[in-house]
């Protein structure tokens, strides 16, 4: 990460909250101590800003400028409100279409997904707030300029996210290698959310429960997996397929 998508010192970081700059996250020294180290964690207090206590060795890795301790990164995007998004679709006249990512860490398999997305005509990507991605610029430049259009949702967790789609009268699937029907055979109708998951973990099993059906994508090699900016491009332009083949877009 370059040094102009982070705030350094407690006192900057301090501002950066309170002026409510898009924070991703928060790296502060584990024996940071004192007024202002309070005074910090006062200003945190309630705010859905994830923070991580890390060694001093991690924060001068990162800057060789006097960070005090704490180091803010910075997004390089606005996020939106779930909450907000779903309505103004469906006050369009059209049924959402919403993509999920479940632990996806890798800046760039985000962007490219995010690029996908924006081509399909996606209303929007969800992303926790702990345990997901950082947007910074590399997500951007992955994503061709796509996040600069797209929506992208931070919420406090995938599985609440989940809950809230379907109270909204989405159906939501998820991609695993646990699916007992191929991604192909499910008639993917109406408004509809797929959730895709870290290479490496998958979906959560807890928010596998939640989803209304878990479909897999078919695999006939070696390698156990797709790269997930791969899988969610097979995924979503299924979707797109079964949309335009009953002329809805």
């Amino acid at each position: 990460m370059k040094e102009n998508e982070m705030v350094f010192g407690i006192r900057a970081v301090m501002e950066a909250i309170q002026a409510d700059k898009e924070i991703d996250k928060i790296l502060i020294k584990r024996e940071l101590q004192g007024e202002l180290a309070k005074g910090l964690m006062e200003v945190l207090r309630g705010r859905a800003i994830p923070v991580q206590r890390v060694p001093q060795e991690r924060l001068d890795r990162l800057t060789r400028k006097n960070h005090q301790g704490v180091i803010a990164f910075m997004s390089a995007i606005t996020y939106q409100r779930l909450e907000d998004i779903v309505p103004f679709v469906y006050e369009q006249g059209k049924d959402p279409f919403i993509v999920l990512l479940d632990g996806v860490t890798d800046v760039r398999n985000f962007g490219a997904i995010a690029r996908t997305c924006e081509c399909a005509g996606v209303d929007a990507i969800v992303i926790p707030s702990k345990g997901s991605v950082t947007v910074n610029a590399d997500a951007i430049k992955t994503s061709a300029g796509a996040l600069h259009t797209l929506p992208v949702c931070k919420e406090n967790s995938i599985n609440q996210a989940i809950r809230f789609l379907q109270q909204s009268g989405i159906k939501v699937y998820a991609a695993s290698e646990k699916g007992a029907e191929s991604y192909t055979a499910i008639p993917y109708d109406g408004p509809v959310a797929i959730v895709m998951g870290a290479e490496d973990t998958g979906v959560s099993p807890e928010n596998l429960r939640l989803c209304d059906q878990i479909v897999r994508i078919p695999l006939f090699g070696q390698i156990s997996s797709l790269n997930v900016s791969v899988a969610a491009s097979v995924m979503i332009y299924e979707v797109v397929r079964q949309r335009m083949a009953k002329g809805v877009i």
